[in-house]
Parts: C-alpha cells; sequence; structure tokens
C-alpha cells in the first residue's frame, strides 16, 4: 500500500470512528481524544489529517448528507402528485434526523458559521466535498418544487433558494423534537410550558412545506 493509500484508509478511519461516536454520544461530548481513543492513535495525528475539529465535522457531516440524499431518493416517487411527493421527502427528512441527532448537532454546528469563517477554517478540498454532498441533497427537494411548478401546482420563484430554507426550517423543527416544549405566555405573567406532540409538529411541517411550495398568502 503506497504512503497516499494509507493516509487515504487512516482519514476513512477517523471519519468512521467520529461518526459513531457521534451517534452514540452526540456532537458534544465526543471529542478529539476520544476519536483517537478510538482509532488507537495519538490525537496529534488527527490534526495531521483534518485542519482542525470544524474540517472533522464537515466530513462527517458529508456522510450523514449521502446517506440522507439516498433515503430522500428513495422515498420519492416521480408519478406521484407535487405535493404528495413534497410531504414524503419531507416526512423522510424528519425520520432520518429522529434516528440520526447527532446529524442534526452537526449540521447546525457548522450553519452557525459564517461561510468566510467557515472557508478559513475548512481545506477547500472539504468544502468542495461539503458542498457537493449538500447540493445533491437539496437537488432531491428542487427537482419536486422545479416539477412541481411546471405542473403549475407550485408558485416558486427560486427554488434553489427555497430548498435551503426547508432545509435549515427543517433542522430547528428537529431541535423542537429534541426540546419536546413548547413556550407561551400566562395571565399571570408568569411563562408557562406545554409537552409537545411529535406528530402534531410533523404535521405543521408538513402543511407549511406545501403552503409555502404553492405560494399561499395570510390575507
Amino acid at each position: 500500500m503506497s504512503a497516499t493509500e494509507r493516509r487515504a484508509a487512516r482519514t476513512r478511519e477517523i471519519l468512521a470512528a467520529t461518526r459513531a461516536l457521534f451517534d452514540e454520544r452526540g456532537v458534544r461530548d465526543a471529542q478529539i481524544e476520544d476519536i483517537a481513543r478510538a482509532v488507537g492513535i495519538n490525537r496529534a495525528i488527527i490534526y495531521r489529517h483534518f485542519s482542525g475539529k470544524e474540517e472533522l465535522f464537515a466530513l462527517t457531516l458529508v456522510g450523514y448528507l449521502e446517506e440522507l440524499t439516498a433515503a430522500l431518493s428513495a422515498h420519492d416517487d416521480p408519478a406521484a402528485g407535487p405535493e404528495q411527493r413534497l410531504g414524503a421527502i419531507t416526512e423522510e427528512f424528519f425520520d432520518f434526523g429522529e434516528k440520526y441527532p447527532a446529524f442534526v448537532d452537526c449540521a447546525q454546528t457548522l450553519l452557525r458559521r459564517r461561510g468566510e469563517e467557515l472557508m478559513q477554517e475548512v481545506s477547500s478540498d472539504a468544502m468542495v466535498a461539503l458542498g457537493s454532498a449538500m447540493s445533491s441533497t437539496l437537488d432531491q427537494l428542487v427537482r419536486v418544487l422545479e416539477d412541481g411548478k411546471a405542473a403549475g401546482v407550485f408558485a416558486v420563484s427560486d427554488p434553489v433558494l427555497l430548498a435551503n430554507i426547508f432545509y435549515a426550517q427543517g433542522l430547528g423543527l428537529l431541535n423542537l423534537l429534541t426540546l419536546q416544549l413548547a413556550v407561551h405566555g400566562h395571565e399571570s405573567g408568569m411563562p408557562m410550558v406545554d409537552s409537545v406532540s411529535r406528530d402534531e409538529v410533523r404535521r405543521y411541517a408538513r402543511l407549511v412545506s406545501t403552503a409555502m411550495a404553492r405560494g399561499d398568502q395570510a390575507p
């Protein structure tokens, strides 16, 4: 095995260990030391393969996105109506996020960074890999929106932007499902919380995405 092949194999090994720890413990509780220990290497070696924690997060997210893209594709039936297709992939996005909470944490960790900052901290190769994985995931949604527009069902001026909005919005709603609380005011002036129904959040998410795609506006 050449030096290049050994390096690539070690990179894959580190990413696999990172993903396993993320799925087991969550993003916040997975430390570089834990990843290095799982691979059987010194933490310094990790920094020979990745520019920093952000790049490790970015490339781990690539794996999640590739799996999400496959899941969305498997649940999109081009023969169905546009609203049914949008609803089906919305449901599948939520299923995936609930199955892999670390995907949500990892994606939101990167979304909280300004793009220019992220590009300074992550190598160009890693950014290309992340961008390609992200666009593949979003393209599933863009195609549904474009087909719905062509059929006269959806009124979407910018399908790419709306797909990005749906992605960010979906991550936020998945956080609400994790919190399982809704906050509201009370006549006493004290804030109150109610338990959140998982099914209701998912139902509203589907209704909202369909209304946005149709271009519905409040009177």
